[in-house]
Parts: C-alpha cells; sequence; structure tokens
C-alpha cells in the first residue's frame, strides 16, 4: 500500500506545481483562482494536522491569498505529505475527528489520504476552467499524463 500512497502523493506533487507554473508564466492574478487553489492547499494541511495531532493550521480554509502565499501553502503542503507517507506509519488506523462545522466523524488514515489527493483534482478541475474562461491556457495535470511525463512519453 505504501508505494500507491507515495504515487498518488508524487503526481499530487507534480500536478500542484503545473498549477503554479501556469499561474505564473501567464501572470494570472485572479482572486477566484487564488481562493480555489488555496482552499485546497490549506485543506491538504487541515487533514494532515489532524492525522498527526497537530491543531489546524493558522490559515483560513476559504481566505484570501496572493501568489507568494500560494507558492508558502504548495511548499509545507507538499513537504508535510511526503514527510508523512514516508514514515513508515500505518495508515489503517480510524481517525477520530471534528470537522471544521463541528460534526465527529471516524474514517480510515488511508481513506483520508485518497480523499485529500481527489479533493485536489476536483479543484485544479475548476481552476482549469476558470483560466479557460479568462482566455489563457490551463494545463493538463491529469495522472495519466503525469505517467506520460514520468516515462518520457511527452515533455
Amino acid at each position: 500500500m505504501m508505494n500507491y500512497f507515495e504515487t498518488i502523493y508524487r503526481y499530487n506533487e507534480w500536478a500542484n506545481e503545473r498549477v503554479m507554473d501556469c499561474i505564473r508564466t501567464q501572470n494570472i492574478k485572479d482572486e477566484k483562482i487564488y481562493g480555489l487553489f488555496a482552499h485546497s492547499l490549506v485543506a491538504q494541511l487541515v487533514w494532515l494536522n489532524r492525522i498527526i495531532s497537530r491543531p489546524a493550521p493558522d490559515y483560513k480554509l476559504w481566505g484570501t491569498y496572493d501568489l507568494n502565499q500560494l507558492i508558502t501553502l504548495n511548499g509545507e503542503a507538499n513537504r508535510g505529505w511526503k514527510e508523512f507517507v514516508q514514515s513508515g506509519r500505518s495508515f489503517d488506523p480510524i481517525l477520530h475527528y471534528t470537522n471544521n462545522a463541528g460534526d465527529k466523524f471516524s474514517n480510515q488514515i488511508s481513506v483520508i489520504m485518497i480523499h485529500v489527493v481527489n479533493h485536489g483534482t476536483y479543484h485544479r478541475g475548476q481552476i482549469a476552467a476558470r483560466i479557460r474562461e479568462l482566455g489563457y491556457e490551463p494545463v493538463n495535470t491529469d495522472l495519466i499524463m503525469w505517467d506520460r511525463y514520468l516515462t518520457g512519453q511527452v515533455k
């Protein structure tokens, strides 16, 4: 199971980096895009902190962020998840937690980990649609594109 999680979190990092590069190279300045991307990254940190029993990060889940803050959030999320995935901890335990609305839930850590990557994919799709709506060219962040990139089939 470890190899699976290493794979999907490496993919998640690659996809987020592609979005960051797209925003930077096209000089896209859009509060909606920044907000969606920040939400996705902050959610990654919220979930990670729940799993490792740390307090929630000091970021708003739906806040206003600039490009430099997105770069910081992306780096924190990538480093944190990489460290956790490679920690050797079991992903089988059940995590009992209270969500941001105050509701109590219990889920297996492995399911939460899959959710985190899936949540990012969902919001990257929204970001791509918004980029196109504004007249810019979005990047393809599909998992299969990442594999093609890794295997040298595309650049």
